[in-house]
């Protein structure tokens, strides 16, 4: 009697842990199962998408495609938040510190790479917080001047500059800003001196560039082109390696200082945590609207060229671009606190 009593209760013993085995088994299938389950309804509600800077500008205008393209793919609406200030470090503060769920992305652009060694007391380091999803377009600048300044050539312009040592007035949008790392990787390639004038944005100093109160800007070519068809603006050249179908006509800086490439870059991140099926998700929607003729076209409007790939390419992207600009902004010595 009492070894079948001590069957019995081995044996409920046993019944218990396979109970128990069986529940921890389930759990974690569910919780396994939890993401792609997530991932499948998502986005179930509105999705905001930071922008670092004020509407108008060329991140804003990608901004505003993207979530037009998203909100027609996914059938759920994507809205821009613009949040200026700070070259675009108030909005990718409020990105990392949002939850990571992915109904918070952030526009990643070129400010967030030079950002990094632009400003020495962040609190958050960019490439440590924020999950790349997918990068989407590059969009070259152009160096443009006043039709009244006598170089026509970028030859002239350099020559000029050599001989006028700090005569010449170069604008920008303000301190790390685009126009303002380009021309100061001109200066560090060329080796000319020019005067850095930083406004509260790109279209004040475009004002003054057109009043003749600056002589240059490297200015993104969006926010350019119809000058420069209108004949109110002398392009000299694009900012990149190579030309700018936009302007076929117009030379790349790359011609003469060999080497020479700067653009504007634009991409989608989430905050670190976001799941990865959720960023897989929207990966698969960006690229697939990137790949329509109709979101190409619109981009070459702008004089951009698209950027598919996966969340890593995108990473790889953020690095070599944060590196690059680090290095201009010591010789310029722009770094502030």
């Amino acid at each position: 009697m009492q070894t079948r009593r001590r069957q019995f209760l081995r044996l409920a013993t046993g019944g218990a842990a396979l109970q128990a085995f069986a529940l921890a088994a389930a759990t974690a299938a569910l919780q396994a199962f939890a993401p792609a389950a997530s991932a499948q309804s998502y986005p179930a509600k509105p999705v905001r998408v930071l922008v670092g800077f004020a509407a108008g500008g060329t991140q804003d205008i990608v901004a505003r495609l993207v979530a037009q393209w998203l909100s027609d793919r996914t059938a759920q609406q994507f809205v821009v938040d613009n949040r200026p200030g700070a070259a675009g470090n108030i909005a990718a503060d409020a990105a990392i510190h949002a939850p990571p769920d992915g109904y918070t992305l952030l526009m990643v652009g070129l400010s967030n790479a030079v950002n990094a060694s632009l400003y020495r007391r962040l609190d958050f380091d960019f490439i440590r917080d924020i999950a790349p999803v997918a990068a989407i377009a590059r969009v070259p600048g152009v160096m443009v001047v006043n039709p009244a300044f006598p170089a026509v050539s970028v030859t002239d312009f350099i020559a000029y500059a050599r001989a006028h040592p700090g005569g010449i007035n170069m604008g920008s949008g303000g301190n790390g800003a685009p126009q303002h790392v380009y021309g100061e990787l001109f200066k560090m390639m060329a080796g000319v001196t020019m005067v850095h004038v930083a406004y509260r944005g790109g279209a004040p100093a475009m004002a003054d560039l057109l009043a003749g109160q600056l002589q240059v800007i490297f200015n993104p070519l969006p926010e350019t082109i119809e000058y420069i068809k209108a004949g109110k603006l002398r392009a000299l050249a694009v900012t990149t390696a190579a030309r700018s179908e936009a302007l076929p006509d117009t030379p790349a800086l790359g011609d003469f200082l060999p080497g020479f490439d700067a653009s504007s870059w634009y991409g989608i991140g989430a905050p670190r945590n976001t799941p990865g099926a959720v960023i897989d998700r929207l990966n698969a929607e960006i690229n697939a609207a990137l790949a329509e003729p109709k979101a190409r076209a619109r981009l070459a409007d702008l004089g951009g060229t698209v950027l598919p790939g996966s969340p890593a390419d995108f990473a790889d992207l953020i690095a070599r671009e944060t590196e690059k600009w680090a290095r201009v902004v010591k010789f310029s010595g722009a770094a502030s606190d």
